[in-house]
């Protein structure tokens, strides 16, 4: 298959970010509860760092680390190291040291009420002494079991609505674990902190491949007239990963691929790739037409949604352990570590249109990817009569990569040059590292700087979280009365079980091959 390359112009990259206003927030200091784990090294402190590079934290701008263990010797030190090794930071940036004396910690249990009275007393000592105005962002990167109690006790004592400031506080995913445990997790929640204060993260929200569905929907004309049932005939939504568990045994075995990915992160890119055109881009604009495209899918039919568990296979040629065999993992497990689902959205735009998401853990490779399938058109004239080896037309598809390798590519018929009538599919690709070159940002950079300056249509809504539990909540109830006798179903490293294969088989559409992006 023949491949060109989109190209960018360094000129029009210039202008448009000339047009971009600085968005800086109020002087804050940032409570990180849960510091201790390996989102705060590898993430969040590397995400904070390249927004100060960037000139986008203010001066009078703090960092508390929160957790259990007496770190307070070492936490500085340990943040500089993960901002190196993970941001891809150089360990001689000239920011770097004046960006560590910012960072300070606080051991105590999370139940611990003279710890948080304690908490309290250091967040106003910095108040005084480095001018952050009482402005505050709480980030609860604990285990989910935490969250009500840390979020009560920060009202207990006074640090969720105080006198003078502006409080907002980031929960990290899963937000519960069905529709009922997230009512009460919000209910919890809100009876602390106004709706206005809470930022539901997701990180695939940070990802700019995924903000740019909504760009490449909206900000081009030529694609919109064609964005609906009379030119699409389906879409498919793959988050594929070649690793398994990674030591989250625990985790994972309450979770499962339906809960860990298909009821948050495909959604979310679900409703970017569906949703109508909101009135504009603020946060209430954007989560209305969320809300209204994921309440009008149809009720799931459990007979389109299946489940698989991978077994032992081979992956980038070494041998893998099955998941039964993962450590702390129930050895007679039924977590599901596939998921496929097809689903139908019941409105004007998509009725008809069927789509098809999947989700997996030692899949044959990293890659997210969205594809929207268009139908073929109404006279095949080129079908017939055609000599060579491109003589089999196929549709046309737009495949934006999410990761890794991020960018667009459009794929179209075009005729093979010499005398015969040959038609040949073509791809015309954009990369974003080609067009803009690479970043080391890690999503969560956009994501912290929006949680500060209190905007939040990157984030989820509670009457988001509800709705989509409520869709997947009657398959996870009727998966939990009934265990598959087939688990392990699927080898690591291939692309799934054969019931995968068959949900989307039986309207004739098989999977796309997944593939990287073609070099030029």
């Amino acid at each position: 298959m023949a491949t060109t390359e989109v190209r960018v112009s360094p000129e029009d990259v210039k202008q448009a970010a000339s047009q971009v206003h600085e968005r800086i927030p109020e002087p804050s200091v940032a409570v990180i509860f849960g510091a201790s784990g390996d989102l705060t090294k590898r993430k969040l402190l590397p995400a904070l760092f390249h927004l100060e590079q960037a000139g986008l934290l203010p001066e009078q701008f703090r960092i508390v680390g929160v957790a259990r263990r007496n770190l307070a010797n070492s936490f500085a030190e340990d943040m500089r190291e993960g901002i190196v090794e993970f941001g891809g930071v150089d360990k001689n940036d000239g920011k770097l040291d004046e960006f560590v004396k910012r960072i300070a910690y606080h051991a105590m249990d999370f139940d611990n009420e003279q710890g948080y009275a304690s908490l309290q007393e250091l967040l106003s000592q910095f108040d005084r002494d480095y001018g952050t105005r009482g402005n505050r962002l709480f980030y609860l990167a604990t285990a989910p079991d935490y969250f009500a109690d840390i979020v009560h006790r920060l009202g207990s004592h006074g640090m969720a609505k105080p006198e003078v400031g502006t409080v907002r506080v980031i929960i990290e995913k899963p937000f519960g674990h069905d529709l009922e445990s997230a009512k009460e997790l919000n209910d919890d929640v809100n009876t602390v902190f106004g709706e206005n204060q809470i930022f539901r993260i997701d990180h695939y929200l940070g990802k700019e491949t995924v903000q740019n569905v909504l760009v490449f929907r909206f900000a081009n004309g030529i694609f919109e007239p064609i964005w609906n049932r009379n030119f699409v005939d389906h879409v498919q939504i793959t988050a594929a990963e070649n690793i398994g568990i990674e030591g989250r045994g625990p985790f994972y075995e309450k979770a499962g691929a339906l809960r860990d990915v298909m009821q948050n992160h495909i959604m979310e890119l679900l409703s970017f790739v569906t949703m109508e055109p909101p009135a504009s881009f603020a946060a209430e604009a954007v989560r209305r037409e969320k809300i209204k495209l994921w309440t009008s899918i149809k009720p799931l039919n459990i007979f389109d949604c299946v489940r698989g568990q991978y077994g032992a296979g081979i992956i980038d040629n070494q041998m893998v352990k099955g998941y039964r065999e993962e450590d702390r993992v129930d050895p007679q497990s039924q977590t599901e570590t596939y998921a496929a689902v097809r689903l139908e959205i019941d409105n004007w735009r998509w009725a008809g249109v069927p789509f098809y998401m999947r989700a997996g853990k030692r899949l044959a490779k990293r890659v997210t990817e969205i594809t929207i399938q268009f139908k073929q058109p109404p006279m095949l004239l080129f079908g017939t009569h055609m000599h060579g080896p491109c003589t089999d037309i196929q549709p046309n598809r737009i495949t934006m990569r999410i990761q890794p390798d991020e960018g667009i590519s459009l794929r179209f018929g075009a005729k093979v040059p010499g005398p015969q009538m040959a038609v040949c599919p073509v791809v015309m690709d954009f990369n974003y590292a080609h067009a803009f070159g690479s970043s080391s940002a890690n999503g969560y950079e956009r994501l912290l700087l929006d949680a500060m300056l209190g905007d939040a249509t990157l984030f989820a809504h509670r009457d988001g979280v509800e709705t989509t539990w409520a869709l997947y909540t009657p398959v996870l109830d009727a998966w939990a009365t009934k265990y598959p006798q087939t688990f392990p179903n699927y080898a690591a490293g291939t692309w799934g079980p054969e019931c995968g294969d068959e949900l989307i088989g039986r309207d004739g559409h098989t999977w796309h091959s997944v593939e990287v992006s073609p070099k030029v």
